[in-house]
């Protein structure tokens, strides 16, 4: 038996900065509707990806391209709406892009940017989120391409 050589990312994100290095790691990710939760009694929202790791490829580092289990979280939720995902479509694949995020009102408009036009919208009382990997990596014979 072989144990794995890789670094798990754990991340802490407190300001739009931090919000663009999450963003930054999760490119390329997918999700499933039931992958995505929001909890309005705790007020966290928590998103579970098969995120692509990038951060290998970056480094030359050539292992075969990678994908590993990542949770997404965000507390001090207020409210969260989407544009484009059908949660009764529970397994429907949707490719992440991006994350923008503005100020509006005092509150975080934090926007999760899906391909097909699908969004996200986070609002929230103030940018608190974790993105931590777990579970076991896999290959994957796809990797993502960008037309520059």
């Amino acid at each position: 038996m072989t144990k794995e050589n890789i670094t798990k990312l754990k991340l802490l994100a407190e300001d739009v900065h931090d919000l663009n290095v999450f963003s930054a790691y999760l490119q390329d990710s997918v999700i499933v509707a039931n992958d995505i939760k929001f909890l309005p009694k705790t007020k966290k929202l928590i998103c579970v990806f098969n995120r692509f790791m990038w951060e290998d490829a970056e480094k030359g580092i050539f292992r075969g391209n990678k994908r590993i289990r990542s949770a997404l979280v965000f507390d001090n939720v207020l409210m969260v709406k989407s544009k484009g995902i059908n949660p009764k479509k529970k397994t429907k694949i949707l490719e992440f892009l991006a994350i923008k995020t503005e100020i509006k009102n005092n509150y975080f408009d934090i926007r999760l940017i899906f391909s097909g036009d699908s969004i996200l919208l986070v609002k929230a009382e103030e940018v608190e989120s974790s993105l931590e990997d777990f579970g076991k990596t896999w290959e994957t014979n796809y990797k993502p391409k960008h037309k520059i």
